[in-house]
């Protein structure tokens, strides 16, 4: 069931993020050749217009194949290069590439706004949050202690220390170096106190104590519908803008090979997401969706080749420039950042699956 829920998810925000280039485009007059969801092999199309609409095998994407995006000299130059990408103004150009960003961006404002108008909404940011176990890994101390998912950790205590409805960063630092010693952690479990001894042990990477969890602060706040909005407003970009730190901070690792892993998810760590979003009902549903489409947004905001902010770095080259680039560069540089990125969307599903076992 996860896998289908996500799969509408995906689809969701993909036809979100590929209307967005496709209004603008028809908009501007530019030839649309293919809607698509997923990605070839194709399993079924139909044609209305001069555009074909398709559904591929790999449900990890989409796409809209605008006439000229790639130059060539049929579209640079052919009978119908009067409707090409590449010949439009530059400023048409931008808004179609910029469109998609944009409408994953709103997209996630309308769910966030939804869940804070209907209080059903997990936010980490609310009055009420409380510390709540979003996961428990399997064989770990957690699971052992019988702690699952949802559990709220009201207290945690030491022979030396004790701290009272922690936030997250608090309890990381609690448990901190904290290797051998036995720590009591008072739990809330279906609103009965119970309390776990756990004795820490280091993690896989050697570095830290790990009861084996995910956490995190998680209240529900209920707005009014104006205020709602406004909130909606700004968890976005807020956490568009963390997003974007974050990839770009991700990148910079990946040059200096010390990057992590571990923290990133791809289609297969998305499923298991599903179903933790899913232990908080519809309003977990909501912000999951709203997370991965302002997620989605932020992502292709970044400058990478084959990326819509690769393709508006270089529409800013040519501005300053004065002229085009080279069609075989940009067209070359595109395909290395395609081939790049599913190559670390590989990367990312076998460290998905070893987090399985």
């Amino acid at each position: 069931m996860s896998i289908i829920i996500f799969i509408i998810v995906l689809l969701i925000l993909v036809l979100a993020h590929e209307w967005g280039h496709f209004f603008s485009a028809k908009k501007f007059g530019i030839r649309v050749d293919e809607f698509g969801f997923g990605f070839p092999p194709k399993i079924a199309s139909f044609k209305k217009g001069e555009t074909e609409y398709s559904l591929n095998a790999l449900p990890i994407g989409g796409f809209v194949k605008i006439y000229g995006e790639n130059p060539d000299e049929e579209n640079t130059n052919g009978p119908d290069a009067s409707r090409s990408f590449v010949n439009k103004p530059r400023w048409q150009q931008a808004i179609v590439l910029f469109a998609g960003i944009f409408m994953n961006f709103v997209l996630a404002w309308v769910l966030f706004s939804v869940g804070f108008l209907t209080g059903t909404m997990p936010s980490d940011t609310a009055s009420n949050a409380r510390l709540t176990i979003y996961d428990v890994a399997k064989s770990s101390l957690a699971e052992q202690a019988e702690i699952t998912s949802k559990d709220i950790i009201v207290s945690a205590k030491d022979s030396k220390n004790e701290i009272i409805n922690p936030k997250s960063e608090e309890f990381v630092n609690f448990v901190k170096n904290k290797t051998g010693d036995k720590v009591t952690l008072a739990i809330e479990h279906e609103g009965v106190l119970e309390n776990k001894d756990i004795t820490l042990v280091k993690g896989a990477d050697g570095k830290m104590p790990s009861i084996g969890v995910s956490i995190g602060m998680v209240g529900f706040e209920h707005y009014s519908f104006f205020r709602s909005f406004y909130e909606g407003l700004k968890e976005s970009v807020n956490t568009f803008t963390a997003t974007v730190v974050g990839l770009l901070a991700f990148i910079k690792h990946l040059f200096t090979f010390s990057a992590d892993f571990t923290n990133l998810s791809g289609p297969v760590g998305m499923v298991s997401m599903v179903t933790g979003a899913l232990q908080f009902g519809i309003g977990g549903l909501i912000y999951f969706m709203a997370v991965l489409s302002v997620s989605l947004a932020a992502m292709n905001f970044i400058p990478f080749p084959a990326l819509d902010g690769g393709r508006l770095f270089f529409l800013l080259i040519e501005k300053i420039k004065g002229g085009r680039l080279n069609p075989k560069f940009a067209n070359t540089a595109n395909l290395i950042g395609f081939g790049l990125l599913i190559l670390l969307m590989l990367v990312v599903t076998y460290h998905d699956i070893v987090k399985l076992f």
